[in-house]
């Protein structure tokens, strides 16, 4: 389906996104041939991210950005999708999700650059809406600042996700980060002990673990990392590199750990420094 049809039938049939919802095919499980999961990550632009690489942007046109997750989603070894609504709805209309993995990313409140980004609130998916579309689980980032009290409520709002989304048997991916506010900016801790002490606490979110998988940067050393939580650990791709080869190795030698499930990799996959998106996927589920 051509973007012109999406957008017509948004107009003219808005009820067309929930019959597609209801009738589509779901996948068997939430890994596929490779044995772990693959998934593609499109839910950048709706916290008002929208740069990749040298692009600040680069995602603002959404047509592009359709056609890049739709040459992603058909690449053998790729499992499914992060989203928030408005991209699983145009990709739904599309017919690119069947027997996809879909999760529904939940919390865009803290948009990028604002007073108030720690203040993660839950603007796109809730978990019944995740349930009522079928979809396979729903993603919340967790921003751990010390020094601003807003994490108190966001770590709150997420416990509360990741058990709402347990009572419905469905997956709840916890992206943590321990940050910090640098010249005014938020900026993520990436040293081993930060990413470490992130995973332990959101390990311990809700009333139970069952469902929980964790998205973790790739850091100098995984290992330990990995070796803080028995949960299943999925690898996150992190922004466009300006050395993909540096990026490729650090991934792979990453997922040498069998605790690693899977990968979700966004703009790096989408945006490739040399623009070639179906390379780029294959050579990340070579790794796998």
């Amino acid at each position: 389906m051509h973007l012109e049809e999406v957008i017509e039938l948004r107009a003219r049939e808005p009820g067309r996104i929930a019959e597609l919802a209801a009738g589509r095919a779901a996948p068997c499980g939430l890994v596929g041939d490779t044995g772990r999961l693959m998934l593609v990550a499109a839910d950048h632009t709706a916290r008002g991210v929208l740069r990749a690489g040298a692009d600040p942007t680069a995602m603002a046109d959404r047509g592009e950005l359709l056609e890049r997750l739709a040459t992603a989603l058909s690449r053998p070894g790729v499992d499914g999708l992060l989203g928030t609504p408005d991209v699983v709805e145009d990709l739904l209309l599309m017919g690119a999700l069947e027997d996809r993995v879909v999760i529904g990313s939940m919390n865009r409140g803290g948009l990028a650059g604002t007073t108030f980004e720690i203040d993660d609130r839950f603007t796109a998916y809730d978990a019944d809406g995740i349930r009522r579309m079928g979809l396979q689980g729903g993603k919340m980032l967790l921003r751990i600042d010390p020094d601003d009290p807003a994490t108190a409520a966001t770590l709150e709002a997420c416990a509360r996700a990741v058990g709402e989304l347990a009572a419905h048997g469905l997956m709840a991916m916890v992206e943590p980060f321990i940050s910090h506010r640098v010249e005014g900016r938020v900026r993520n801790d990436l040293t081993t002990d930060a990413v470490i002490r992130s995973a332990t606490v959101a390990a311990g979110l809700g009333w139970t673990s069952a469902h929980t998988w964790l998205k973790l940067p790739v850091v100098a050393d995984m290992d330990a990392v990995v070796a803080a939580t028995t949960l299943p650990v999925l690898l996150l791709g992190g922004e466009v590199a300006a050395d993909q080869d540096a990026q490729f190795a650090s991934w792979e030698k990453a997922l040498a750990n069998p605790q690693v499930r899977g990968m979700v990799v966004g703009r790096a996959l989408l945006y490739p420094p040399d623009g070639d998106v179906a390379a780029a996927v294959d050579a990340v589920v070579g790794m796998m």
